[in-house]
């Protein structure tokens, strides 16, 4: 995987991330470092730094002579990320409805169908790009630098490079945009806040639905795909 120099160990840090929310690293496993670092084309020194920084978040634990053992996901924990997630997304949109140009929401639909078409295809990169556009330019048109910052701190944990393995995503970017739009357009801060929570909680539940399917919540589940990159603990 080719990461920029800069900032490396907090690239490696968020594929890690990623790949726990998704199942792809299982809870209570050790992470082979050696494994990673092959896999994603790096040294071992940024996987360990990053393994460092997601214990600090409590995502991963080590322990002395042994290593770095995944923490288990649990249901509650994806809940809480996305209400707070939603909460400050939801705030964002109530600003942007007094705030946003009517241009601009005219533009917004337009991503949206092109978003809707690129669903209808099965593009889930694109959906991807298109869906950041759209919430970009609603948190953005505040100016609250500082709240949307907070919420760039809750993305961090969303498996967005993951985007078109967690089903109904596309879809849910595809139809719960209509309802935010409409409270843009009326310029009515509670409509837009109401909306945006609603879909927001809505790609929570999805996750959850995902991680339930791949046994992320439970130590006995199905096999993930990163089987290289864990060893089973004694």
């Amino acid at each position: 995987m080719d990461f920029p120099k800069q900032q490396l160990s907090e690239r490696v840090a968020s594929h890690i991330r990623e790949a726990i929310m998704v199942g792809e690293l299982r809870a209570s496993e050790f992470i082979r470092v050696e494994h990673l670092a092959t896999r994603l084309g790096v040294s071992a020194t940024p996987v360990r730094e990053a393994l460092m920084i997601l214990q600090s978040e409590g995502t991963v634990r080590w322990e002395p002579r042994r290593g770095f053992r995944v923490v288990p996901v649990e249901r509650g924990d994806v809940h809480d990320l996305f209400a707070v997630q939603a909460h400050i997304a939801g705030e964002l949109a109530a600003r942007s409805a007094t705030l946003l140009p009517r241009t601009e929401i005219d533009r917004l639909r337009a991503v949206q169908r092109d978003l809707e078409a690129a669903a209808r295809a099965g593009d889930a990169t694109r959906v991807d790009q298109l869906n950041h556009e759209i919430h970009r330019t609603i948190n953005k048109a505040p100016g609250a630098h500082r709240l949307t910052s907070m919420l760039v701190m809750t993305v961090h944990y969303v498996p967005l490079d993951h985007f078109g393995r967690v089903e109904g995503w596309a879809e849910a970017s595809a139809h719960d945009h209509d309802a935010i739009f409409d409270a843009l357009a009326r310029r009515d801060p509670g409509a837009a806040r109401a909306a945006m929570e609603e879909h927001v909680h809505h790609v929570g539940r999805l996750l959850v639905d995902h991680l339930a399917e791949r046994g992320a919540f439970d130590d006995g589940g199905a096999a993930g795909r990163g089987d290289d990159l864990v060893t089973h603990a004694p």
